[in-house]
């Protein structure tokens, strides 16, 4: 197929060196997206993508157009690379014995994710806390564990609770609570069309459900 020869061309003339850093970046791709090598998966989304921009009326074939299939399907990579990493794997990397028994709470987040129902972006902020027992883990993995499960086709709901198990699961703290605030792009420029609108979704696990102080000591402190 055309897509998939011209994304052939491109990875031969982009050019990985060994230290991970590109020695080339043409179209103002960025490096995550040049390393990706999928040609089967870029050329499907790139052919995909070819098809979309004829439905609504373009000609995939002007100048302005007759690289954005590729770009796309790099783009959309990258946006979903949470499917080939593994959360839990992630957490297990940086899990230390300790004796801290208080709350541990990492706040402000920045999540990017994409609605799974229009394919447009939501983004926002996680809030993450849980109350060690016997074990932490390196702070860095928690926000590292927000971004492997936003860079999915999402709805907030899920992705709140996925981050909240993911920790339950490695950890087996005394509790986990997780809460996101979200703007949603399909809420925003189409449908309902509400600039100002924003979702919030909790879950929680433990004695952040049990105890009713514990909870409110969390909501307190991720309040600005």
């Amino acid at each position: 197929m055309k897509q998939e020869k011209m994304l052939s061309d491109t990875l031969e003339n982009k050019s990985i060196v060994s230290s991970g850093r590109a020695s080339q970046c043409i179209d103002d791709d960025c490096l995550h997206e040049l390393q990706d090598t999928d040609t089967g998966a870029l050329s499907r989304i790139a052919d995909a993508v070819s098809s979309m921009l004829d439905g609504v009326g373009e000609d995939p074939e002007r100048e302005g157009l007759v690289k954005t299939p590729e770009r796309v399907a790099r783009s959309m990579r990258f946006l979903t690379r949470g499917y080939r990493q593994d959360p839990e794997e992630v957490l297990k990397k940086a899990v230390f014995t300790e004796a801290y028994d208080e709350m541990v709470l990492v706040r402000d987040i920045d999540i990017f994710s994409m609605c799974e129902h229009h394919l447009l972006p939501f983004f926002g902020k996680a809030h993450v806390a849980y109350i060690p027992d016997g074990k932490i883990v390196g702070l860095s993995k928690i926000a590292r564990v927000v971004e492997v499960y936003a860079r999915r086709l999402q709805v907030q709901e899920r992705l709140t609770q996925q981050i909240r198990d993911a920790i339950q699961n490695v950890l087996n703290p005394k509790g986990v609570a997780v809460v996101i605030e979200a703007r949603h792009m399909c809420m925003v420029m189409r449908g309902v069309e509400k600039l100002n609108s924003i979702t919030t979704t909790s879950a929680m696990s433990g004695e952040f459900l049990a105890s009713p102080s514990t909870r409110s000591e969390f909501l307190r402190l991720i309040r600005p």
